[in-house]
């Protein structure tokens, strides 16, 4: 039996290896004929019909080939090198760049989490940078490999990474500062192993900074950074974390910070930053945009109203999380969490007010089923809100004033047909045009940034809703706020 079975395996092994050399074989012979063909032929009308003809012929020969899958994540190659030769990577440049320049390398942002997740610590570690007069230190986005949207059997390293400047553009990523602004430029991780030596760096660690003012607002814990990395001699600083055992967010702006009220003394001076300001869409998610913006032209009927042709006047756009969120929602309300970072700002119009009755890591019943109606809301709820968001946006319009809404966007990771019932219940109420985020096309590199692609329509358009614990919904929010959206315009469920 035993050698039955190996004599199996010798003869399986000798069969697909027959194959191979078979398929090779085809493959070998197509390359050659097509290069004759096209020898011959040349790219003439005259020609391209014959290699049609010829084609059609030839296809039986390759028959049992196995196509090339195109669906694969991106190499980022000249993005790679223009990010190396960004103009301030030049060891001659003066004083505040070059070899003389003083720069900060945040090596305690979180990775391998959602991409919100380190935006939020990219933006702010880049205004702490700026006021201190350091050259902020960009680094790829380390992916969470469960997020990543590909299969393992896809990836091209481990863990995947996609440049920086692929999600965002701007100072956070190397992008110019305002004409006569005279702080240094970002660079990237690369750039500062070469003008940073490790011989020449001060590691500071966030045990030897953070107990003093863990529990602080904001702008106390702001501040203290500023000075310490203001007033340090050394050119090059480091910061690293605490072990996790000592501080399980070894951010210098972390979980706790961002979870709860005592980051907004930071928002409005982050809000008018030039990091904020001048925060752009990357290239390649607005290509997304430009490719896909035609899906949400409106196709229903005339309006009864003067509204405008532009789609994103005439759009509302919903975060719609599904799936494993449901967990995360029954998390949060054991810990009776607030809402996320900027979607605690007092002038936004839907509030969360936590149901007493809390003990600690345990909620009443009561409690969680009122956390999940806002955190993981059923359908019939959904519709409401949409519906009701319409009307308060158009309510508050100023005289003269035309606000129409018909074109819906939702923002959802739902793989299921739960998405195409919502869409039928929503269409009888004057949603003539409905859009989901599976219906974008997109090539490699926008696949890659799909997430960002979502947030960059979500942030044009007229009114957005979002979840108050989330922080994809609050980094919408605050390019939204800094576009200077009417608050009226940007609601929870």
């Amino acid at each position: 039996m035993l050698n039955f079975r190996y004599e199996s395996l010798a003869t399986n092994w000798h069969t697909k290896s027959r194959f191979a050399r078979t398929r090779l074989q085809r493959w070998i012979l197509g390359g050659v004929l097509v290069t004759l063909i096209l020898t011959v032929y040349g790219f003439s009308s005259h020609g391209r019909r014959h290699i049609n003809s010829l084609t059609e012929k030839l296809a039986p020969h390759f028959a049992g080939a196995q196509p090339i899958d195109l669906d694969q994540p991106p190499t980022y190659e000249k993005l790679k090198k223009w990010e190396m030769d960004l103009p301030q990577h030049n060891l001659d440049l003066p004083f505040p760049e070059g070899r003389t320049g003083r720069y900060v390398l945040f090596k305690n942002q979180i990775q391998m989490l959602g991409w919100n997740n380190q935006l939020n610590e990219v933006l702010m570690n880049t205004w702490l940078a700026y006021k201190s007069k350091r050259a902020y230190v960009f680094q790829d986005y380390i992916w969470k490999s469960d997020y990543y949207p590909w299969p393992e059997s896809k990836f091209r390293e481990w863990i995947p990474h996609t440049p920086l400047n692929a999600l965002i553009s701007g100072p956070s990523a190397g992008g110019p500062w305002d004409p006569n602004d005279t702080a240094p430029r970002s660079v990237s991780e690369r750039w500062y192993d070469i003008v940073c030596p490790k011989e020449e760096r001060r590691i500071i660690n966030t045990h030897d900074v953070k107990p003093a003012i863990y529990w602080e607002n904001g702008d106390v814990i702001f501040n203290h950074w500023q000075k310490l990395l203001s007033e340090a001699p050394e050119r090059c600083i480091e910061i690293q974390p605490a072990p996790r055992e000592e501080d399980g967010f070894g951010q210098t702006f972390d979980l706790f910070l961002w979870g709860t009220t005592r980051i907004l003394p930071l928002w409005e001076g982050f809000r008018d930053s030039p990091v904020s300001r001048l925060f752009g869409t990357s290239p390649i998610v607005q290509s997304a945009v430009d490719k896909n913006e035609y899906l949400f032209l409106p196709r229903g009927p005339r309006p009864p109203v003067a509204a405008s042709n532009n789609p994103y006047n005439r759009m509302l756009a919903i975060h719609l999380r599904r799936g494993d969120y449901k967990e995360a929602c029954l998390g949060l309300a054991n810990w009776n969490s607030t809402f996320y970072s900027w979607n605690l700002l007092p002038e936004l119009p839907d509030k969360f007010n936590n149901p007493p009755g809390y003990e600690w890591g345990h909620n009443t019943p009561e409690n969680v089923a009122y956390y999940l109606e806002h955190c993981y809301p059923t359908d019939e709820f959904i519709v409401n809100k949409i519906n009701q968001s319409r009307k308060d946006y158009v309510d508050a319009a100023k005289p003269g004033e035309v606000r129409y809404l018909d074109v819906l966007f939702l923002l959802t990771n739902d793989k299921t047909d739960w998405v195409d019932k919502l869409k039928e219940q929503l269409k009888p109420h004057g949603w003539n045009t409905i859009v989901t985020t599976r219906e974008l096309e997109l090539d490699q590199e926008q696949k890659d940034v799909g997430m960002a692609v979502d947030m960059d329509f979500a942030r044009k358009a007229a009114v957005f809703i979002g979840n108050g614990w989330s922080s994809f919904t609050s980094n919408i929010l605050h390019r939204r706020l800094v576009d200077r959206k009417p608050w009226i315009s940007n609601r929870f469920y």
